[in-house]
């Protein structure tokens, strides 16, 4: 199936021109956006994804989104879409502007607000390969999800091109951090960890229900501490993961949980852990579309 798409109150066909050229988010990728996996014709953990969309917004000094607006687009899409959607992604940018940095005076444009939906397979594995690039955690729009996504494209396509899936990034100083749409679980010495959110990785949204539902069931799921998880634990992996050691799990809104059993281009068992919390993350899916 194709994508659906929606914008200024109606459903638009994929030809069809929705923004103009100047748009601040064409011009220097000037917006926010989320994406939400659809089950069962409904946009899941929909009310979180909101808030941080507008997180984001406030973030790069945007006005915050019109959220009715909003809905209203996810609803046009979902119904137009039929029951083979896999995702949601709602676009909001600054609307028209400068072709420069500069955006246009406040009051002046009207933001742009794009919803768009159609397929979004969900793997139960994932492979992933190291880049040579690095997170900058003291960027100015670090751990905001805005459309400036350029260099994750350049390093998933490094990945992709040795057989993986995602790649895996460092931060400036050395610590584990994230991957270009995933946050990342370290499953070692009988805990899952996930980078701390000062390493400069996205506050993600499976990230988030997996720490809260974990400790909830009693699983031995957390963030790491300051320096526990270096971007050397990977080696972990390579050396351990095959034979009961160190493990990978990798979680999104699409993919939901998902554990690594290929790390650059080294086959690696999926980790007991990341399995039972798989497991425990599913069924918790299907217990409330919002929760």
């Amino acid at each position: 199936m194709g994508v659906v798409i929606w914008s200024d109150g109606k459903l638009r066909d994929e030809r069809e021109a929705v923004a103009t050229a100047v748009d601040h988010g064409l011009t220097v990728g000037d917006g926010v956006f989320e994406t939400c996996a659809v089950i069962d014709g409904r946009a899941f953990a929909l009310t979180r994804h909101l808030r941080r969309l507008a997180r984001s917004a406030a973030g790069l000094g945007l006005a915050p989104p019109d959220e009715d607006e909003v809905r209203a687009g996810i609803d046009a899409v979902l119904v137009a879409g039929g029951p083979e959607l896999g995702r949601v992604r709602v676009t909001v940018t600054a609307g028209p502007g400068p072709l420069g940095s500069n955006r246009a005076a406040p009051g002046v444009a009207r933001q742009t607000v794009l919803v768009l939906a159609g397929p979004g397979p969900r793997p139960e594995t994932v492979r992933v390969a190291r880049v040579p690039w690095v997170r900058n955690e003291r960027s100015a729009v670090a751990g905001l999800k805005t459309t400036s996504y350029a260099e994750n494209v350049v390093a998933l396509a490094y990945a992709v091109e040795r057989g993986a899936d995602e790649a895996l990034l460092a931060n400036t100083v050395g610590d584990l951090c994230e991957g270009t749409g995933s946050n990342v679980f370290v499953e070692r010495g009988g805990e899952l960890l996930t980078p701390m959110l000062t390493s400069g990785c996205l506050a993600g949204i499976t990230r988030e229900l997996m720490l809260e539902w974990g400790l909830e069931a009693g699983l031995p799921v957390r963030e790491s501490r300051p320096g526990e998880l270096p971007f050397t634990v990977l080696e972990e992996v390579l050396d351990h993961g095959r034979d009961g050691g160190t493990r990978l799990a990798l979680s999104s809104s699409v993919r939901n949980l998902v554990p690594v059993v290929n790390l650059d281009g080294v086959e690696i068992a999926a980790g007991p852990l990341s399995l039972q919390a798989q497991r425990l993350f599913q069924a918790k899916v299907a217990e409330g579309i919002d929760p």
